[in-house]
């Protein structure tokens, strides 16, 4: 197709809220499958079985719809007003990531990848074919989106731009559309190993890898049950994912605050009183979260999660907070309960 569609793509992308649009072809990463292999090989990817699933769709998207010909790459800022680390130094606060502390992303980005779709079947014909995907599909939008010039895979293996720095959402449309590719994005995290340094579980083998057993944002999100009990001390306060790799990324002092008014943060989730979370039945949760990620983790999980963050508080004031769940009716938020009481009582008593 001319140069003058994609320009218009582009220009149409941003009108519609997306702050950048790049372009590849489906068979532009023909890496990803030895990177996922040796990723499961490796267990990495710890009790999401899904993701050993549908291999050959995850490992070469043009498997995935052979018919189409661009992939359309589309990157949002979510940016923070706030310094999202500083909530680290609030022992009786939780912290929760960034990108839940307010609307589901998948909702708005969705809508807007869908809006894109239909504007360029308009402008193609109606034999033009479109599908649209934002992390819920068995699509590799990293690496995508390096091969489109979005970002480089750093060494937290998220995608960073050199515009958006850490802070973004990515969406894909695939399209039967033959438009004008973009070149690829290189690597420019050079020495700097600043995201390494700060993840407090250790849960990066190497540059360029993770082990998602031994990461915050899979531990307090994916993982059902207990979390090993050396882990649960290293979580600190952290709830809900954690952004400590993405917060320290030098290239965030190029990103703007995000645009989209449902991107900012509610004051009540910056750094909400563990107190008050702990005391949540499953109602108040589901209304609480009403319209957030957070939701689909369920009031359990995220009741395990705030205990863990209580224990490791080492404020007496909420031990009777931990106390009135030793009680409760499921079994791995009575343990979590139990222990974020032995590990008041051990600060209580000079042990820990």
């Amino acid at each position: 197709m001319t140069d003058d569609l994609k320009t218009r793509l582009v220009a149409e992308a941003k009108a519609i809220g997306f702050d950048m649009a790049r372009i590849c072809r489906p068979d532009a990463v023909p890496q990803v499958a030895a990177g996922l292999a040796g990723f499961l090989d490796k267990d990495y990817h710890g009790t999401m079985g899904w993701l050993a699933e549908r291999t050959h769709w995850r490992s070469d998207p043009a498997v995935l719809w052979p018919e189409a010909r661009s992939v359309i790459v589309l990157g949002e800022s979510y940016t923070p007003e706030h310094d999202p680390l500083a909530v680290h130094r609030k022992p009786d606060r939780g912290a929760i990531s960034v990108y839940a502390q307010n609307k589901d992303y998948h909702d708005t980005v969705k809508k807007r990848l869908k809006r894109l779709a239909r504007w360029l079947i308009a402008q193609t014909g109606d034999d033009t074919q479109v599908k649209v995907f934002v992390d819920t599909a068995p699509v590799p939008e990293k690496p995508l989106g390096q091969a489109a010039g979005l970002g480089w895979q750093g060494k937290h293996t998220n995608l960073v731009s050199r515009d958006l720095g850490s802070w973004f959402f990515i969406g894909s449309v695939f399209t039967t559309v033959e438009l004008e590719t973009d070149p690829a994005e290189i690597d420019h995290c050079g020495s700097c190993r600043a995201c390494l340094d700060a993840c407090p579980t250790n849960a990066f083998p190497a540059p360029h890898q993770i082990d998602a057993r031994r990461c915050i944002s899979y531990l307090t999100i994916e993982h059902h049950g207990p979390v090993e009990e050396d882990l649960r001390k290293l979580m600190g306060n952290r709830i809900y994912g954690c952004d400590d790799c993405l917060g320290v990324c030098p290239w965030n002092k190029f990103a703007q605050e995000a645009r989209e008014v449902k991107y900012h943060a509610r004051d009540e989730l910056k750094a909400p009183r563990l107190a008050e979370l702990a005391t949540l039945d499953d109602a108040g949760f589901r209304l609480h979260f009403s319209g957030s990620p957070i939701k689909r983790i369920g009031r359990n999980r995220f009741v395990r999660n705030v205990l863990y963050a209580i224990g490791n508080s080492g404020d007496q004031a909420l031990l009777e907070t931990a106390l009135a769940l030793c009680d409760d009716p499921d079994d791995v938020v009575r343990d979590a309960a139990q222990w974020a009481v032995s590990r008041l009582e051990d600060v209580a008593n000079g042990l820990a």
